[in-house]
């Protein structure tokens, strides 16, 4: 919040800031990668930060940067994107099992199909590999 002193009063301004800062730019090549991955994977599957950077030879920061970024949800559906442990990480820029965010991306894959244990996937056969992933993108190109 910005302060301006005024004779009289003290005025408060504000910056309403959305929930998650969007990019004013187009998608950046590696992004749009990330997110033609991120098509492929299906509904009632999950994939990782990592196996994603695995598969595009990348790094899970830089994965989940671009998910962060993604103007395109819920065609490119970033909520099939969690954690290495499994857990769910982050979701339209919040962090944390206790956010609203994430509560709503568990609900998205529980409507999936997708089973937890708590706030963790539940079975490995839930998850998309980093070799199932290319895989998946390069039929998606073939049709």
């Amino acid at each position: 919040m910005g302060h301006t002193r005024s004779p009289a009063r003290i005025r408060i301004t504000a910056t309403v800031l959305t929930d998650v800062q969007k990019p004013n730019r187009s998608p950046t090549v590696f992004e749009q990668r990330v997110y033609q991955m991120c098509k492929a994977i299906p509904a009632g599957k999950v994939s990782t930060y990592g196996e994603m950077a695995k598969a595009l030879n990348s790094s899970a920061r830089a994965i989940g940067q671009a998910m962060r970024r993604n103007p395109y949800a819920p065609v490119v559906p970033c909520h099939r994107v969690v954690a290495a442990n499994m857990n769910l990480g982050g979701f339209s820029g919040s962090w944390g099992v206790g956010c609203a965010n994430v509560q709503r991306k568990k609900a998205m894959l529980e409507n999936e199909g997708v089973k937890f244990n708590e706030h963790k996937v539940s079975s490995p056969r839930f998850v998309v590999l980093a070799q199932e992933l290319q895989q998946l993108v390069a039929d998606c190109k073939q049709h």
